[in-house]
């Protein structure tokens, strides 16, 4: 089990049943590791749930473009992506810089 918080920002908590912050206990199945990966497929298996919505959210199999995501205010380029692997008590950040006009 990993515990998490997880924010969505700039308007992506409306994918997220309208929510900014959440903390989360996971199962991690007695896997040694949890990483970022699996953290976005959590998120689109388990909070995402509206199927159409998930494309806002993900793009090839990744964050979508335009989408900063932090990792304990860090830049998740400068922790690995998606192969960070995630510890108990770590902020995750997605905050989208797409706006309409």
């Amino acid at each position: 089990m990993v515990n998490i918080k997880v924010e969505f920002l700039g308007g992506l908590d409306v994918v997220f049943e309208k929510k900014r912050t959440y903390d989360l206990s996971i199962p991690t199945d007695g896997v040694d590791s949890f990483t970022m990966k699996d953290l976005l497929d959590y998120l689109v298996s388990n909070m995402i749930k509206n199927p159409n919505d998930v494309e806002v959210f993900i793009e090839d199999d990744t964050v979508r473009p335009g989408i900063i995501t932090l990792i304990n205010d860090a830049d998740w380029e400068l922790e690995g992506e998606l192969e960070y692997e995630i510890e108990d008590g770590d902020v995750i950040s997605f905050t989208s810089t797409l706006h309409g006009g």
